[in-house]
């Protein structure tokens, strides 16, 4: 992702970006209609990064993270949760370095 724009980059590791106002001294998100250019590029990065996670998942994994609200969300759940494929595949591996080891 970083080769495409470091930018995408950003938002996985630190999150998206949301272009603030301060209002009776108190800092709110901006209403999109007051965004100027260079916030609404920083913004469509999180976009852009959904949009190359989601293209690279199987459809279960797609599905479980479709309610996920920023790539970085989506990173962290598809990273830390286990599928039964994971777990049988990680079983399998165990099972045949302990086969190798007997040998």
């Amino acid at each position: 992702m970083e080769s495409i724009n470091s930018c995408i980059w950003e938002v996985v590791v630190h999150g998206h970006y949301v272009p603030m106002q301060v209002l009776k001294d108190e800092e709110v998100e901006k209403p999109r209609s007051e965004w100027s250019e260079s916030e609404k590029k920083k913004a469509q990065c999180d976009l852009v990064a959904k949009n190359i996670i989601t293209s690279s998942l199987t459809m279960d994994e797609f599905f479980r993270i479709s309610q996920c609200s920023s790539a970085k969300e989506m990173v962290l759940e598809v990273t830390h949760e286990d599928t039964e494929d994971v777990k049988r595949s990680r079983k399998h591996s165990l099972i045949q370095e302990y086969e190798l080891f007997r040998i």
